[in-house]
């Protein structure tokens, strides 16, 4: 029936009413057809998919329903048939047939119902999700996915069944296993078998598998199979692997896990290099699988230690997953074999040696095995240091996943380390230190015990003497045992020789071979001592004691000997010298306290190296903290976190490091400081609520000793946060006034802190100080004497921030805070001020500072305040002066000179209140104008529509009041500016009345010598020229004078300040200037060059100064020596490197003046700030016009140097394919310069580059550029030779090439005279003609570039034809002159 089904599905399968038909009498005979069927299986029958997919569903479905109970109702009466012994051959074959057609035709319509499901879930993949399984159901009438788990279930219960007698001699056919097993084959092929939803099916293929291999011997057809699927299936690596194991341990094959890995084992390494996709899915399955069955694979291990060698990382990182799995599960534990812990020790050197593997991925991944191996306590503590020190080697590694993952292993080596919960190595190296010498002393001790203790030769031969009498006796009785151990005398041996055996052997308790050797002595030395002395009335046992004796105890034994009785030496009773023992219980107490001793020292060592090790990984990963990756920052920060809360002394130094980075723009890495801030501080432990409180401050106040302004900013911005969230406890809040006001017992600097605290809070809740501000400056600005000027200049910086120190908003229509003038603070602030005017405390200047800035915070009318407060200060210092004119009796020989103290805190007093009247100015009261003049217009607008009805709308409304608002706003700021400039220092008004002191102490620094006056003169007059542009045009030749000539580090620093100020304010009037403020990056002075570098970083990066070559300084601080300020020029430079092409548009010049022989820098500095300035070349078409531009300064450049350091700056470019084809067409530029070594090797490093990613059709050109590079360079080596050939042979003298002597700081020495101080001329708005441009002066070789000529317009990154040099430049515009001279 079934063959002619399948011929007629072939021949009308487009005909589904004929197939209808059909099935009536198809229904009828199949079940009776099951047991008749023909004798031989047709092979060539078929389901052609295009006409199955063509069949009515019903029929499909009532096909497979009828096939299955025929294949369900065979395998019932399979048994019965299998048991009768009497089944006839013909019988045997009926069955036998029958099962092969039911199980082909069942596994053939399986197969098409799976290939029209894969095609129609790639329909759906074209269409989208939605509906798939309405599809599906309406393509098959019913759901195939269902039906796969029991048709698989059917065949798995017709093989359990034992079949093979059904075949001649019981061997079953290859072809009907492989037909079986090829469908589960098939459905694991499907992508989706991995899903969830398909997991009984997997199971089901999984237990038909496991009985083919168990029964059928499929091992090795399983084994190729599944080494072909994983090549080109990347799905089907867990669903082997759960294949594998459970073959291995339910089914009891543990052989296919070693056939499949022999067949990965023997791949090449090479073939899988070029084969990713199967690379993969091996390294995925052994992955797996050593998870799951490690025990297992470890005897296969060995196969696989040859791809630990390959090319592909993928596999090398599988074999070392493998051996991280076998130490975690099998090889874990003390109590392990000998062959077993030297298995993990190899295991563990692997995994340590590729932990410096060549590849990133495979170095990251051996810290993650080790990390976890770490957390699961398998790691021997034998390996502790190794593994430690490895961690901290790849700190350095330039892979960021390996920095993280590194910093991990640190963190898991920190929570599960065996030492202590405190790992301060200054803690520990007491402890070790003393244990360690008292290990030396107990070693002494038993080395004296053990010398005094050692058995003397009557001892031991007492001890030796029962056992050698017992072997002397059965001698005796036994002669004939001689002979077996024959012991003979050579015809050269002395008695000594015989007798030092004799003694060697009793040592060593070869009794036997000493009795015997000692009678061949007696009969071949009978005249020879102590073989002479034989007493014939002894018995021979006695005998031959005495002379044993005799020999073992030396010759002092023969003198006693003649003293005993011959009794006593029969019974063995000789006399011992009366000394004292140690008994053997308190030896073996003192041996196990020595071990014990020993194991301590061990640990405290272990415990101090780890220490140590750590505190080293703090340094690395402190500098690691402003990443540009963020998971690194955050890794940073928790591993601080951990190492704090173990108490490493260095942790603080990391928890303060990452104060900044709670201003970062990255919210994970700002969250991740407020977790860690909240993980140190907010959960103290403690008893009570109160206990709490105490630690938390005690804690913060430790942050607070010896910090910067930015660090308590950072700080305060943290609490402030806090604060507004709720997360600070009302019991921190308490204690913190309690020590203010000293209800707690509590140090000055305590409590000092606890004010500082309190305002930082401030800033959160501002009630927390406004509704005790009375008692705050009770706290701080009593009136006792001497006043505690910290403790009040933190009181004023708490009670500052109850107000809001920005500019109003337009949005705010309240007045803002202010109190009245006759506050109790003000009244107290200015006695303080006044009072400490006359002593000379170096604490009151900051207070004073702090002080004024809180009245023009707060004070209603605070210029009223602060002039009162300078008038009586002058009158103070007037009055010293008077006091001192009238006790000098001669006032006309020496004048009267004001003390230093008072002049320098008068004029320091004047700076504050000239700078704080302008913010004043600026910022208050231009704000409270426009909020009055909001007022007044809202007013006068609803005035003037008193029902409120707008006539238009609100939009234009306002439209309307911001174009109003802005004329007013530019009224209201020429009000402002015209008070500066006209009022502010005229001569009636007080600040004035200080310009005439302030510039006389500034203009001679030769008799107001004093360092802190100096300073202080300095930034006064910085400050006053913040107020007018006129006054500031007239001192701006002073200011700068004094930037370049003081000696003073101090001064310089502040004016360096006060400059970068006043570009800001007065942008036009500092520009001339502006290259005295770049000669600052090159001051000799360290503080001076940071504040330098930080000034110009602001003023670059702000757009408030010009970018032009002499930026080549903030280069120069690339190499400085302090790692501060190289770090400040390298955060410069990333800054800048986002504004679009700055850096691209600046390196010609950077790299013309870095090159000169005489101004620049050396060699090799050059090279390491080229290095890093040319990382920030990434777009091509910049690199492209970079190399031609390089390599067209080549014809110009005139020295050798110069020649190396363009070809060092081409090789560190990123080149393509593109900019390979420009150099190529600029070849003749610098081919004649290859004939230098250096040269030649950085165009040889750009060719080395370039072949590491070339594709196929790009090596051509790169070969053609490498022949031609060692062309040039052999032709322009064989040119020197026969130049100095033709040359006689005479030695041609070197071009001596000048070193650069110029020191990289310029001394003050040599700092330039008053000439050089003319006022510049104010540069016009227009832009000059480039003709017009100061020519080089200096006589001296440089590299120009085209930059040079037109510094006004910056470089796009793009060149077009018209900029590209098409002629020479000359390398400097030299003047005919010398030409002729």
């Amino acid at each position: 029936i079934l063959p002619n089904l399948y011929i007629h599905i072939n021949n009308r399968g487009t005909n589904p009413y004929a197939l209808n038909n059909f099935t009536c009498n198809f229904k009828s005979d199949l079940l009776e057809w099951a047991l008749q069927a023909p004798p031989c299986l047709t092979p060539t029958l078929s389901f052609p998919h295009s006409h199955f997919r063509s069949i009515d569903p019903g029929l499909k479905e009532d096909t497979l329903e009828f096939l299955i109970k025929v294949v369900s109702r065979h395998s019932q009466e399979l048994p019965a048939v299998l048991d009768d012994k009497t089944l006839s051959l013909s019988d045997r074959n009926a069955h036998l047939n029958a099962l092969k057609m039911n199980c082909y035709t069942l596994i053939r319509l399986l197969e098409s119902f799976e290939t029209m499901t894969s095609q129609t879930s790639l329909m759906d993949l074209d269409l989208g999700g939605k509906g798939k399984k309405a599809r599906t159901k309406a393509a098959h009438g019913f759901d195939w996915e269902e039906e796969r788990q029991p048709i698989l279930q059917l065949l798995t219960q017709l093989l359990q069944l034992d079949i093979r007698h059904l075949w001649n001699h019981s061997v079953i056919e290859e072809e009907f296993v492989s037909l079986v097993t090829g469908c589960c084959y098939r459905l694991l092929e499907n992508p989706t078998i991995s899903h969830q939803k398909n997991r009984p099916v997997r199971e089901a293929i999984t237990h038909l598998l496991g009985v083919a291999l168990t029964r059928y011997n499929h091992m090795l057809s399983a084994t190729v199979k599944i080494i072909q699927m994983l090549q080109h299936f990347e799905h089907l690596a867990p669903v082997l692997v759960a294949a594998v194991s459970l073959w291995a341990t339910d089914y009891g094959m543990k052989s296919i896990v070693g056939e499949i890995v022999r067949e990965i084992g023997q791949k090449c390494p090479q073939e899988l290099s070029r084969d990713p996709s199967g690379a993969k899915g091996f390294a995925a399955f052994l992955t797996e699988l050593a998870e799951r069955v490690p025990a297992i694979l470890m005897s296969s291990m060995c196969i696989l230690l040859d791809h630990l060698d390959g090319e592909n990382y993928m596999m090398r990182n599988a074999v070392l997953a493998a051996m991280a799995e076998m130490v975690l599960q099998v090889l874990n534990g003390d109590q392990l074999e000998e062959a077993a812990r030297d298995t993990r020790d190899q295991f563990l050197d692997t995994l340590q040696a590729h932990g410096h593997d060549v590849n990133s991925f495979v170095r990251s991944r051996v810290l993650q095995f080790f990390t976890r191996i770490v957390q699961q306590k398998a790691l021997p503590l034998t390996r502790f240091q190794a593994v430690v020190a490895l961690a901290v080697g790849r700190l350095a590694d330039k892979s960021v996943l390996v920095c993280k993952n590194a910093i991990q292993l640190l963190a898991s080596f920190l929570a599960n380390n065996p030492f202590s919960c405190k790992l301060s190595d200054t803690d520990l190296a007491g402890p070790l230190q003393k244990e360690t010498q008292k290990l030396q002393e107990m070693r002494a001790q038993r080395r004296t015990a053990a010398a005094s203790a050692v058995l003397d030769p009557d001892e031991e031969w007492e001890a030796m003497l029962p056992e050698l009498k017992s072997t002397l006796q059965q001698l005796l009785k036994l002669p004939q045992e001689e002979e077996e151990i024959a012991e003979h005398i050579t015809n050269t041996e002395t008695p000594e020789e015989v007798k030092g055996r004799i003694r060697q052997l009793l040592a060593k308790a070869s009794y036997k071979q000493a009795i015997i050797l000692t009678r061949e002595a007696m009969g071949s030395f009978q005249e020879s001592e102590p073989f002479s002395h034989i007493d014939p009335e002894e018995s021979e046992e006695t005998t031959f004691l005495n002379l044993l004796g005799i020999i073992f105890k030396g010759p002092a034994a023969s003198t006693q000997q003649k003293t005993r009785s011959t009794g006593n030496v029969v019974a063995g009773q000789t006399v011992c010298k009366d000394k004292p023992k140690v008994s053997e219980p308190e030896e073996s107490r003192e041996s196990d306290e020595l071990v014990k001793q020993e194991m301590l020292v061990q640990y405290l060592q272990d415990a101090y190296s780890f220490s140590r090790k750590i505190t080293e990984a703090i340094g690395i990963i402190s500098k690691m903290m402003y990443e540009n990756t963020t998971s690194v920052v955050q890794e940073v920060i928790e591993f601080f976190v951990m190492v704090f809360q173990f108490g490493v002394p260095q942790a603080l130094f990391g928890v303060r490091r990452m104060l900044p980075l709670i201003w970062s723009k990255e919210p994970g890495v700002r969250e991740a400081v407020l977790n860690a801030y909240r993980q140190l501080y907010l959960s103290p432990k403690g008893d009570s609520a109160r206990a709490k409180a105490q630690a938390l401050i005690q804690n913060l106040s430790l942050l607070l000793v010896d910090a910067s302004v930015g660090t308590i900013q950072c700080l305060e911005e943290i609490l402030c946060e806090f604060v507004q969230k709720d997360e600070l406890k009302p019991a921190v809040t308490q204690l913190l006034w309690e020590r203010a006001t000293e209800k707690v017992p509590c140090s000055p600097l305590e409590r000092c802190s606890s004010v500082m605290l309190l305002g930082m809070m401030a800033r959160g809740k501002p009630e927390i100080v406004g509704s005790n501000l009375d008692t705050l400056v009770s706290i701080g600005l009593d009136e006792k004497f001497p006043q505690d000027y910290r403790l009040a200049q933190q009181v004023c910086h708490a009670i500052a921030n109850i107000s809001d120190r920005r500019k109003p908003s337009l949005g705010k229509r309240h007045p803002p805070f202010r109190l009245p003038q006759e506050h109790r603070l003000f009244e107290r602030l200015r006695e303080t001020i006044t009072k400490g005017f006359v002593h000379p405390d170096p604490l009151w200047i900051p207070f004073k500072e702090v002080a004024v800035t809180l009245i023009y915070q707060l004070a209603e009318g605070p210029e009223v305040l602060c002039a009162q407060i300078l008038h009586s200060c002058a009158k103070q210092a007037l009055e010293k002066l008077e006091e001192k004119s009238t006790s000098q009796e001669d006032p006309k020989e020496t004048p009267v000179m004001l003390p230093t103290f008072l002049l320098m805190n008068l004029l320091s007093l004047a700076g504050d209140v000239a700078l704080q009247q302008l913010v004043h100015l600026e910022q208050a009261v231009s704000g409270e104008l426009c909020r009055r003049r909001v007022l007044q217009e809202e007013q006068e607008h609803k005035t003037k529509d008193p029902k409120g009805k707008n006539t238009s709308s609100e939009t234009t409304m306002e439209e309307e009041l911001g174009l109003v608002g802005a004329t007013a706003d530019d009224t209201e700021a020429e009000l402002i500016r015209g008070i500066c400039e006209m009022e502010l220092l005229d001569g009636k008004q007080t600040l004035a009345a200080f310009v005439p002191l302030l510039l006389k102490v500034c203009n001679n620094p030769g008799l107001y010598s004093n360092p802190d006056l100096c300073a202080a003169a300095s930034l006064a007059l910085g400050k006053f020229c913040m107020i007018s542009a006129t006054f500031c045009d007239s001192q701006l030749r002073l200011l700068f004078t004094m930037l370049e000539k003081s000696s003073l580090p101090i001064v310089r620093s502040n004016l360096m300040v006060a400059t970068g100020d006043l570009a800001i304010r007065f942008p036009n009037l500092v520009d001339p200037w502006t290259p005295h403020l770049y000669a600052r990056l090159r001051d000799p002075a360290q503080q001076v060059r940071k504040t330098a570098g930080l000034v110009m970083t602001h003023l670059i990066l702000k757009d408030m100064v010009k970018v032009k070559g002499q930026v080549s300084e903030m280069a120069v601080l690339l190499i400085d020596p302090e790692p501060q300020i190289a770090a400040l020029a390298k955060n410069f430079f990333n800054e800048l490197s986002h504004k679009g092409n700055a850096i691209y548009n600046l390196l010609p010049d950077i790299i013309s003046r870095l090159s000169d022989p005489e101004a620049g820098v050396e060699e090799v500095p050059f090279h390491i700030i080229m290095r890093q300035l040319l990382s920030y070349i990434t777009k091509d078409k910049q690199t492209e016009s970079l190399v031609e531009k390089l390599c067209q300064r080549f014809r110009t450049a005139r020295t050798e140097r110069q020649h190396r350091d363009l070809a060092y700056c081409v090789s560190q470019l990123p080149l393509t394919e593109r900019g390979l084809r420009r150099m190529l067409d600029s070849f003749d530029c610098f081919g004649d310069k290859l004939s230098d070594e250096s040269v030649f090797s950085a165009f040889l490093s750009v060719v080395g580059k370039l072949r590491r990613g070339a594709k196929p059709e790009g090596k051509a050109i790169i070969d053609e550029f490498e022949q031609k590079l060692r062309a040039f360079h052999t032709r322009g080596l064989d040119g020197i030779e026969e130049l100095e050939i033709g040359q006689g042979g005479s030695q041609r003298a070197p071009s001596a090439r000048k070193q650069s002597t110029v020191s990289r700081y310029q001394p003050l020495a040599s700092a330039v005279s008053d000439d050089d101080f003319v006022t510049p001329e104010p540069r016009r708005a227009t832009r000059r003609h480039p003709n017009n441009q100061q020519r080089v002066s200096k006589k001296k070789p440089k590299v120009v570039f085209s930059s040079d000529e037109s510094s006004e317009e910056e470089l796009s990154a793009e060149m077009t034809e018209d900029e590209t040099p098409k002629k020479t430049t000359p390398i400097r515009r030299a003047s005919t002159r010398r030409h002729r001279s």
